[in-house]
């Protein structure tokens, strides 16, 4: 879809949304995961995309796939890369390059329950993440882009939910 469509179809979502705000509000698809044995498992959609995971050799895994903490780096990603080039529609902003790198620092004690010399527990969350954005458009200057990448850091859900964490509701069905 050219950014003309794409700002025509943004518009069209914000113009009802405008006049029934309570629109916005909806269950998102939901990841089912399954687990395939060892520490390797599938994901799949409602609407049928699939993905696998497993987990590095040195934690038991066999490096089959890609690990889930890689999963929430290419979500935060992919996330911002398509709010950039919605942002980058609705200005008509016709956009040469755009990717993002989604990096972490994270500790492996906390994934394995290693708690700190002292006792304190290590988090297995990252420790830190960063999102590197490579964007070009000719005639649009290095600030004008710029400032368009850093507008869209609050519309863009998954880096919303990394940086404003919400409790995760835990529910537990034991199989017979």
């Amino acid at each position: 879809m050219g950014i003309e469509q794409i700002a025509a179809a943004m518009e069209r979502v914000a113009s009802v949304l405008r006049r029934k705000p309570q629109a916005g509000a909806h269950e998102d698809t939901a990841a089912t995961a399954r687990w395939d044995g060892g520490l390797r498992t599938s994901v799949r959609s409602d609407t049928g995309c699939a993905v696998a995971t497993d987990m590095p050799v040195e934690v038991g895994g066999e490096n089959g796939a890609e690990t889930p903490g890689w999963l929430l780096r290419a979500g935060l990603a992919s996330c911002a890369v398509t709010r950039i080039a919605m942002a980058a529609a609705a200005q008509g902003i016709t956009l040469a390059t755009l990717e993002a790198r989604a990096t972490s620092r994270s500790d492996t004690r906390g994934l394995l329950d290693v708690p700190e010399p002292d006792g304190r527990s290590v988090p297995a969350g990252p420790l830190a993440m960063a999102l590197h954005v490579r964007i070009g458009a000719p005639g649009v200057s290095a600030q004008q882009l710029r400032a368009l990448v850093a507008s869209t850091s609050g519309c863009s859900p998954v880096t919303c939910a990394v940086e404003q964490p919400q409790r995760v509701a835990l529910h537990v069905d034991v199989a017979p």
